[in-house]
């Protein structure tokens, strides 16, 4: 049974160290979390958001051991981390796939440590 496909004819290089989770920043900031019931709109939702606003992806997280659910976590500064969820949480929510989705505007250095 397929669930959700995608096309994306110009993915961002961003995304591809974010899911092998070897993508890393020296700035943090905001966080930004995007979660989805399918990986294809999450992989979708993490290129719109990395194209819409300066954010660095810091990992998408696909499916394994999370009921077939993904998530993408990113950071910047807060309008950009904002904008960047918005255009995310719209590609899953357009396909009725979004879970949830938050924007920390200023998290806890421990929180950060863990994410990276």
């Amino acid at each position: 049974m397929v669930i959700d496909t995608f096309v994306i004819p110009n993915v961002h290089a961003g995304v591809f160290p974010a899911i092998a989770g070897t993508a890393g920043t020296e700035m943090l900031g905001a966080l930004g979390i995007v979660e989805s019931f399918s990986v294809a709109s999450l992989v979708e939702a993490a290129d719109a958001a990395v194209k819409t606003a300066r954010v660095t992806l810091l990992e998408i997280r696909l499916a394994m051991a999370l009921g077939g659910k993904a998530f993408a976590t990113m950071t910047g500064d807060v309008a950009a981390v904002t904008a960047a969820v918005d255009a995310a949480a719209s590609v899953c929510a357009e396909r009725g796939l979004l879970v949830n989705r938050v924007v920390i505007p200023n998290p806890r250095k421990e929180l950060m440590k863990e994410l990276i």
